[in-house]
């Protein structure tokens, strides 16, 4: 992300002192680089009225460096428990999202969504937390996010009349309808007034009125994909190394904006389930992949965008405070903006001869006339050419030269005199190397300011030293970095100056601002609107580096010759291709197979490509048809679980409770071995009675399995297919060593390894 000033999102916190209590600290430890001073698990200090309490475990630092959202949860009472409302806003997006709905006892819809949007900080009522009647949703919060920041506030706070308020002042007017859906959900009301007026707290400034984009989400319209699976299957994150890209998100990421990739991952942990939003996806994919031209030329103008979600999510923010910091920080934050309007043309004219249905409305939402209203705005008061630059140098520059001159006569004087310094910088220097006849030149660096750097060879130097009047020095290698009382006198009236004209620049710059409000909705069409093209045209890059087919939607599994997305990255050879044949009346598969013979990536393979063929995407096969899957389960992996004090078999058995408790007829199931923690006869006794059940449903299921008995049920039921993976036996030469070929393909009928190992 480009944003680096900090100040931007995190306003003045060093000037509020939240409480002198450490583990505040674990509040900002997305923007503070300094670890919690708290170490152990859960510490519990009361301060400030507003909130309770604040847990930070010691490793919140370290887990959430790139976590900005905060959410607040709050659950019904009496009869209404179970029904939930969640609010969540991005530190980096200033979107708003609500949610409400009934979840069962198991709550796994509150802990799916949570996990999809990684927060830094929870929040929920000092009620739920209460020492000795704790809820369960807050016990099973808080075991499942371990590492996420806690807090508590004062039920009276989670107001549903102030949540509508706030939405009423803060809604952006084009998203006014929202006032229409959530007026009687008054959970997700309640937890919006609780988490606003903690964000305004922490932030230490208030959301511009009219400026924030709120929406409701409820919990249908995708498919739900839970936690575990979504680590079974590596999605997002490689299991081995955290840091590696062999993931679903790493094949298909070759998105140029964060707003993109941010957009790739939740599409990806929530596909969608409704079959007319995929195909308008796959038809624009299939149009980029047609016209190259349209392709490069988006691509083009896609990859000059700058992060527009954290733009907008500072320009709504109104600073408490104003200091140096908050005025440079806006100062930037418009020359971004004027950088970004500025491309609203050049991606107008790429998508101009585009003719799928979704390119030709995102082409119809850039003709909105606001866009040039307020270029037009911000082309009064500012430079034509002051632009977004790399160096901290040169956009120090932009940004002192941003206003245009004779709007304010002060602000003109503070700027000769800015150059007149610097100018005098420059002269003292030559000064100084003609003095001592050394190759002295003008650096700059943003923590310094002005310093000398030469490059010399130290035996040159009269008795290997510099002059006595230069302090500061360090040494890189033959170069040397220096400064002088004198220069350090003049970086202060430099620095002295800048403060003068940022503080003027500042003035003119909100009041630019506080016209541009008016219009901002269409900053969020935007920034939608970017994201997404930038998504498909990952999609369609993708496609263009391996044979990738467009999925069709039916009410069958039918894949021809598919192969593993993420195999065919690491593997240097293409991965060997497998078919796979689901329908109703054939809606469970047993799979077979010596260990090491492919039963497992076959499975993973299968999930992976129903989740790619749901978001949009193309799907690695020579041929394929879905089912649209509302939910994906998977049971894989042989773990026990220290940290939560569960054996291996304590393990499978809750994650098969949970796909028997939620599974229903459009779910897609994958059991990869079951019963291995326990002895044979009871773990073929219980593969059995899930088998059945399962097979009451219409879901689709594969089940691999090491217990051949297991396959005979195929005589009972008559939906039940048995196939296995083929091995062959090869003898040495010689004649004297058997051993053992695996050729990966999937044949009908079951194993008949006996020797299995």
């Amino acid at each position: 992300s480009y944003f680096g000033d900090k100040s931007s999102y995190i306003e003045n916190t060093s000037t509020v002192n939240l409480t002198s209590s450490s583990s505040v600290q674990g509040l900002h430890s997305a923007y503070i680089t300094k670890p919690p001073l708290s170490t152990s698990r859960s510490v519990c200090r009361s301060h400030t009225p507003l909130m309770g309490y604040s847990v930070t475990s010691s490793s919140a630092t370290s887990a959430h460096s790139i976590a900005s959202v905060i959410v607040a949860v709050v659950e019904g009472r009496g009869l209404a428990r179970g029904e939930v409302g969640m609010a969540s806003i991005d530190l980096k997006n200033p979107e708003v999202i609500l949610s409400q709905f009934a979840d069962n006892t198991t709550y796994a819809k509150v802990i799916t969504k949570l996990k999809i949007l990684t927060p830094l900080e929870i929040i929920m009522s000092n009620t739920a937390c209460d020492p000795g009647s704790t809820t369960k949703l807050f016990n099973l919060i808080t075991e499942h996010f371990k590492n996420v920041t806690f807090t508590t506030v004062q039920r009276k706070y989670f107001n549903e009349t102030k949540g509508l308020e706030y939405i009423e002042q803060l809604c952006a007017s084009e998203f006014g309808t929202i006032l229409m859906e959530v007026q009687s959900k008054y959970y997700c009301l309640a937890a919006a007034a609780a988490l606003l007026k903690y964000v305004e707290f922490i932030q230490n400034s208030v959301y511009a009125p009219k400026s924030l984009k709120v929406r409701f989400q409820g919990s249908e319209k995708t498919a739900m994909i839970d936690s575990s699976s979504a680590q079974n299957l590596e999605l997002v994150i490689n299991n081995r190394d955290s840091r590696n890209g062999h993931t679903l998100f790493g094949v298909l990421n070759y998105t140029k904006t964060p707003g993109g990739s941010r957009r790739l991952r939740s599409n990806i942990l929530e596909p969608l389930a409704d079959a007319e939003t995929i195909n308008t996806r796959l038809d624009c994919v299939q149009e980029l992949l047609q016209d190259e031209e349209l392709f490069f030329g988006l691509q083009a103008v896609i990859s000059k965008f700058l992060d527009t979600e954290q733009l907008l999510s500072v320009l709504v923010q109104i600073p408490k405070q104003d200091t140096v910091k908050t005025a440079e920080s806006k100062i930037t934050n418009l020359i971004y903006l004027k950088h970004t309007l500025e491309l609203v043309e050049p991606l107008k004219a790429a998508l101009r001869s585009c003719n799928t249905a979704l390119l030709k409305a995102y082409y119809s939402s850039l003709e909105d006339t606001r866009f040039g209203i307020i270029l037009e705005k911000i082309t009064t008061v500012i430079n034509d050419d002051t632009r977004y630059t790399k160096g901290c140098l040169s956009m120090r520059t932009q940004k002192c030269y941003a206003v245009k001159p004779n709007i304010s006569e002060f602000l003109d004087i503070a700027r000769r005199t800015y150059t007149e310094i610097v100018d005098d910088i420059a002269g003292m220097i030559t000064q100084l190397a003609e003095k001592y006849n050394l190759p002295m030149r003008t650096s700059f660096s943003s923590a310094r300011g002005f310093f000398i750097q030469m490059n010399i060879d130290a035996s040159t130097l009269p008795n290997g030293q510099l002059p006595s009047e230069f302090t500061k020095i360090t040494k890189m290698k033959n170069t040397y970095s220096f400064t002088s009382p004198d220069l350090i006198k003049m970086n202060e009236r430099c620095q002295e100056s800048l403060r003068e004209i940022y503080h003027m620049t500042y003035l003119i710059v909100c009041k630019l601002l506080n016209e541009i409000y008016e219009h901002i909705h269409c900053l969020y069409k935007l920034a939608d609107i970017v994201s997404m093209l930038d998504m498909l045209l990952a999609f369609a890059h993708a496609c263009t580096l391996s044979d990738y087919v467009r999925p069709e939607f039916t009410d069958t599994l039918a894949i021809k010759q598919g192969w593993h997305p993420i195999l065919e990255k690491i593997a240097v050879e293409k991965p060997v291709s497998n078919n796979t044949y689901l329908t109703e009346g054939n809606n469970f598969v047993i799979i077979t197979g010596p260990n090491m013979s492919g039963k497992s990536t076959y499975l993973r393979q299968i999930a992976l490509c129903q989740i790619m063929a749901q978001i949009g995407s193309y799907v690695p096969a020579e041929y394929c048809s879905f089912r649209i899957a509302e939910q994906i389960f998977t049971r894989i992996g042989m773990d026990d679980d220290i940290e939560t004090n569960a054996s291996t078999f304590m393990k499978e058995m809750k994650e098969i409770t949970y796909i028997i408790q939620n599974a229903n007829d459009k779910s897609l199931i994958i059991i990869d071995e079951l019963g291995r923690g326990t002895s044979a006869e009871e773990g073929i006794g219980i593969c059995y009675a899930v088998c059945e059940y399962l097979l009451n449903l219409k879901a689709f299921t594969l089940f691999a399995t090491h217990f051949l008995e297991l396959c005979h049920i195929d005589a009972l039921y008559p939906n039940v297919e048995n196939y296995h993976f083929e091995v062959q036996h090869v003898r040495s030469s010689a004649g004297n060593k058997e051993k053992i070929a695996y050729t990966y393909t999937l044949s009908k009928g079951y194993t008949e390894e006996k020797n299995y190992g």
